[in-house]
C-alpha cells in the first residue's frame, strides 16, 4: 500500500541507518552544523571542523535503527534549544488526547519549524506517539533538509506544482495519505490551518484544506470523513516572534508596492532565526475534537477558528500592541494590560516591547503592532459573540 505514497511519505525504521550515514557524509549538512556550532571558526577552519563533527555524529548515533530511537536520542537537543530560546513552554488540553487514538492536529501557523516542534514536544512529554508532520516542498531546497525532515516523521506537500491537473493529483495523493495514516497506520498528523505563516497575526483556517481531507473519499459524506479523522484544533502562542521584524518589513513592502519577492536563502534565514531566536513564553493549547462537522467547509472553518482563536494565549505584549493600534475596535471591551497582569510581569514586557518597537523603522512599525494586536481583537470578538 505504501508504494503509492513513495514520493511524499516519511522514512520508515528500516531506512534510518542508511539515511543517517548519507547525512553524516553530506558536505552541505556538515557545513551548516559547523556554522551553527562554531560561527567564528567555520569560515577559516571549516575544512578541519567538518570531519571532526562527522566523526562525533557517527559515534553518537551509532546503533540507531528506528525513528522512535532517533527521536529519543535527539530529545535532549530539542529540550536544550527550547530552554535557550524560551522562558518556558506550557500546554493545556493535552490530557484530552486518548492513547491509541490517531488525531489530525490542525494548527495556526507562525513559525516554519517550531510550530510542529512545539506540538511534538507537548505530545512526546505526555508519553503519546508524535505526529507525522506536513511540510511544503518549497522548504526542501537542499537534499539534506529533506532527509532530516523525513527522518523526523515529516511528509511532503507538493506546493511548487503549477499545472491545474498536477495540483489536483498532488492534493488527491495528500488526502489519501492523511486518511491512510490516521485510519490504517494509526499515526497522528500535524498540518497548518492555511498555506504559509499568518504574518499579520490573523489566524484563519483555509476551507480548501478541509475540502482536501475529503478529496480521496468523495463517495462518503464530508461530515463523516471529518469525524473519522478526529480533527483537533491547536493554538500555538509565542509571547514574542523572533521573525516579527522580518514579517513587518515584508508586510510593509507588500502594502506599498503590491508584491514581495523573497531573496535567495530567505526561508533558510527564517528557519534559523525561528529556531534560535528569543520567544519569551510559549503556550500550546489542544482544543476538543471537532464533533459536529457540518457538510459545509466554510462553516467548519469558522468553528475551528473559534477554537484556535479562543485557545490562543494572550501575553502582555499583545495588550500593549492593541492599546496603541489605530485599528482597534471601539465596540470591544478590551481591558488595559495593567488590569490583567501583575506589575513586575508588565514592566518586563514593556521594556521588551519598547526594544522591539525601537528596532523597527517608522514605516514598518504599524505592521509590527498589527501582528501582536490582531489576536487580541479576534479573541475579544469571540468573547463578545461578534462575527470574526
Amino acid at each position: 500500500m505504501m508504494g503509492e505514497f513513495e514520493a511524499i511519505r516519511p522514512y520508515d525504521d528500516a531506512e534510518v541507518p542508511a539515511v543517517l550515514a548519507r547525512l553524516f557524509a553530506d558536505d552541505a549538512f556538515l557545513g551548516t552544523l559547523t556554522r551553527y556550532r562554531f560561527p567564528k571558526l567555520a569560515g577559516p577552519l571549516g575544512w578541519l571542523l567538518k570531519p571532526v563533527i562527522a566523526h562525533r555524529l557517527r559515534r553518537e548515533f551509532d546503533g540507531i535503527k528506528s525513528v522512535a530511537a532517533l527521536q529519543d536520542r535527539i530529545e535532549h537537543y530539542v529540550d536544550n534549544t527550547i530552554m535557550r530560546a524560551t522562558d518556558g513552554v506550557t500546554y493545556s488540553g493535552v490530557e484530552r488526547l486518548k492513547p491509541g487514538t490517531a488525531y489530525l492536529f490542525l494548527a495556526n501557523h507562525r513559525d516554519i519549524v517550531m510550530d510542529p516542534a512545539f506540538v511534538n514536544y507537548a505530545v512526546y512529554h505526555a508519553n503519546l506517539p508524535t505526529p507525522r508532520i506536513a511540510i511544503g516542498d518549497n522548504l526542501l531546497q537542499k537534499p539534506f533538509v529533506s532527509d532530516l525532515m523525513r527522518l523526523n516523521k515529516s511528509f511532503i506537500v507538493h506546493r511548487s506544482i503549477s499545472g491545474r491537473r498536477e495540483k489536483l493529483a498532488a492534493y488527491q495523493l495528500l488526502s489519501a495519505y492523511i486518511n491512510h495514516s490516521i485510519r490504517n497506520d494509526g499515526q497522528s498528523i500535524w498540518i497548518a490551518q492555511a498555506e504559509g505563516r499568518a504574518k499579520d497575526g490573523d489566524d484563519r483556517t483555509d476551507s480548501a484544506i478541509l475540502k482536501m481531507f475529503h478529496m480521496s473519499r468523495k463517495d462518503e459524506s464530508f461530515a463523516a470523513v471529518i469525524r473519522d479523522l478526529h480533527l483537533v484544533p491547536v493554538s500555538i502562542s509565542y509571547e514574542y516572534d523572533p521573525c516579527d521584524q522580518a514579517k513587518a518589513r515584508e508586510l510593509q513592502i507588500r502594502a506599498s508596492t503590491g508584491s514581495y519577492a523573497k531573496s535567495p536563502g530567505e526561508d533558510d534565514a527564517s528557519i534559523a532565526l525561528g529556531i534560535t531566536g528569543y520567544k519569551g513564553r510559549v503556550h500550546i493549547n489542544f482544543g476538543s475534537v471537532v464533533g459536529s462537522a457540518s457538510e459545509d467547509a466554510k462553516q467548519l472553518a469558522a468553528e475551528i477558528d473559534k477554537q484556535i482563536l479562543s485557545g490562543y494565549r494572550l501575553f502582555p505584549a499583545h495588550y500593549l500592541a492593541y492599546a496603541m493600534w489605530d485599528q482597534k475596535d471601539p465596540e470591544l471591551k478590551v481591558p488595559d494590560a495593567s488590569a490583567v497582569f501583575p506589575a513586575d510581569e508588565l514592566a518586563a514586557a514593556k521594556a521588551e516591547w519598547q526594544k522591539r518597537l525601537g528596532a523597527c523603522s517608522a514605516e514598518q512599525r504599524p505592521f509590527l503592532v498589527l501582528q501582536y494586536a490582531t489576536p487580541v481583537r479576534n479573541q475579544y470578538r469571540i468573547k463578545a459573540g461578534l462575527p470574526l
